[in-house]
């Protein structure tokens, strides 16, 4: 006999885990099935090089879960099932290849003071930012958290409409539609400050001359100034296995090592899912998706023409190689001591450099300079290493996912089997060159590739760790494409959830939450 649930939700991300929770507090009884061995999608954390090192697999940052309405709502309960964060006061900065620096500090202050060192114009901008966010920290998280339907995207324009006047709605949407470049230049004269800023963009798969990017530089430098970062005490899993044991103590069930086959049919309408061990389970009111939207007409087979075309023809950003570190002590950062108390340490020296690597990865050419995001965890959270020692956390971006060449004509391997460990080295090399002495200080290493993350988890397609380009074409009223931004389908009672939905990537489980809230009726 099947098993039956109310609903079926396919991967054990934190998105399908956010809407099983909310859904089982509804009374829904939920059932979750996950192909790999370990629940949590790109949120997972394992010691990945040493006994005792423990390393954040993909996301290291959990500021969006901490402040999104789902964590609101059940943080509480997450916290009795063990979740539990560690407050990060400065939250990003750039090392320069000039032996500079610039950082942003949850003190206003240390902030001004790092800026005014490169550019005492520039800090006043800052300063005179951070005075309006308050009044602008509305409107764009009401965007953000809004549902992408014309009737909520209406009465969204309206309210603005309302508060700013006609003038200033349209310099609002005038931002919204900027180039992370086009902002800073006009915001900012120093290159490192806007060097500083233009790294965020690089996270969503916005370089500096892509349209539509303004608004993350923006965000991320406000949000960290005002509220700093968190992470999670001892690993980001911490969310995933506290939202497990909630959906679990509430009468659900989450299995891993549980591949599905196919979503099951009736007609036009979803029925459940059968896994890969022939197993049936029946799903008598949802079925939820959360995979890559190139992968759900594998589940489906043939919907409709339109959506299908959409689906498949989904766009991904480019990779990311990931390399964890266990370190014997934290870098000597040639710009100084004070980097060692950040959490994270950009290396994207200028616009004009992320442009060009992201136009290299593109091309599916290794870049010559990638972009690193060096991440510090251990300064803050100390439980991630044996004592005295510390775990490094690299994201090298922009890494394709499919070979084509080597920009720097160094590397002749167009297979990561054999491009990953000269790519790490010109990676570490760069890493070497900001903190000398970092080498000598691996007690181990861990490269992951771009085909290793995929494989791991098949929603992360060709090492895009955000499910998809945030471009404008592909984001709002278009996130997974025009009429499904609210993750519905052509076939009744299969929904699509995760980064590859609006709100998007990120860990703020908005794709999930907002799903879940429009099946339970609240």
């Amino acid at each position: 006999m099947a098993d039956t649930f109310d609903a079926v939700l396919i991967g054990a991300g934190h998105n399908t885990l956010a809407a099983a929770l909310h859904l089982s507090a509804k009374g829904w009884r939920v059932g979750v099935f996950e192909q790999a061995a370990t629940a949590g999608g790109a949120v997972k954390t394992g010691e990945y090089t040493l006994p005792g090192f423990r390393h954040d697999w993909a996301a290291m940052n959990l500021s969006l879960f901490a402040g999104s309405p789902f964590f609101k709502a059940y943080g509480a309960e997450l916290g009795r099932h063990g979740c539990e964060f560690v407050p990060v006061n400065r939250p990003f900065s750039s090392s320069f290849a000039d032996g500079t620096w610039a950082g942003v500090s949850t003190d206003m202050a240390e902030t001004l003071a790092a800026l005014r060192a490169l550019s005492r114009r520039d800090a006043e901008t800052w300063e005179n930012l951070v005075a309006r966010f308050g009044d602008e920290a509305p409107h764009l998280f009401g965007l953000l958290g809004s549902e992408m339907k014309f009737r909520a995207l209406a009465y969204f324009m309206f309210k603005t409409l309302r508060a700013k006047g006609a003038a200033g709605t349209l310099d609002f949407t005038r931002f919204l539609l900027s180039s992370p470049r086009a902002w800073l230049e006009d915001s900012f004269e120093h290159p490192h400050i806007r060097a500083l800023l233009a790294a965020w963009g690089m996270h969503l798969d916005f370089a500096p001359d892509v349209a539509g990017g303004a608004m993350f530089p923006y965000l991320e430098g406000m949000a960290g100034q005002a509220f700093g970062m968190v992470i999670g005490k001892g690993g980001a899993d911490t969310i995933v296995s506290a939202l497990t044991a909630a959906i679990t103590a509430r009468g659900g069930t989450v299995e891993t090592g549980a591949p599905v086959a196919r979503i099951l049919r009736d007609g036009a309408r979803a029925t459940g899912i059968e896994l890969a061990d022939g197993r049936r389970i029946t799903a008598t009111r949802a079925v939820i998706a959360g995979v890559a939207p190139r992968a759900l007409r594998k589940l489906t087979g043939d919907t409709t023409p339109a959506f299908d075309r959409s689906m498949d023809g989904f766009r991904h950003a480019p990779g990311t190689m990931m390399i964890h570190l266990a370190l014997s002590a934290l870098p000597d950062w040639r710009a100084g001591e004070a980097l060692q108390r950040f959490a994270y340490v950009h290396l994207a020296p200028s616009l004009d450099q992320m442009a060009r690597t992201y136009q290299q990865a593109q091309a599916g050419l290794l870049p010559d300079e990638p972009i690193l995001v060096v991440g510090q965890p251990t300064v803050f959270d100390q439980s991630r290493a044996p004592e005295g020692q510390h775990t490094l956390w690299l994201q090298v971006r922009m890494a394709p996912g499919t070979l084509t060449g080597d920009a720097k004509g160094e590397i002749h391997a167009t297979d990561w089997t054999h491009a990953a460990q000269p790519f790490a080295d010109r990676a570490l090399a760069i890493l070497e060159t900001h903190a000398p002495g970092t080498r000598a200080k691996i007690l181990a290493q861990r490269i992951v590739t771009p085909v290793e993350l995929e494989a791991d988890n098949p929603n992360l397609i060709g090492g895009d760790q955000v499910c998809g380009s945030h471009h404008l074409s592909q984001n709002f009223l278009f996130r997974p494409a025009r009429g499904h931004a609210d993750g519905s389908t052509p076939l009744a009672n299969l929904h699509l959830t995760g980064a590859a939905v609006w709100p998007g990537a990120g860990t703020g489980a908005g794709p999930g939450y907002l799903l879940a809230r429009k099946l339970a009726g609240s």
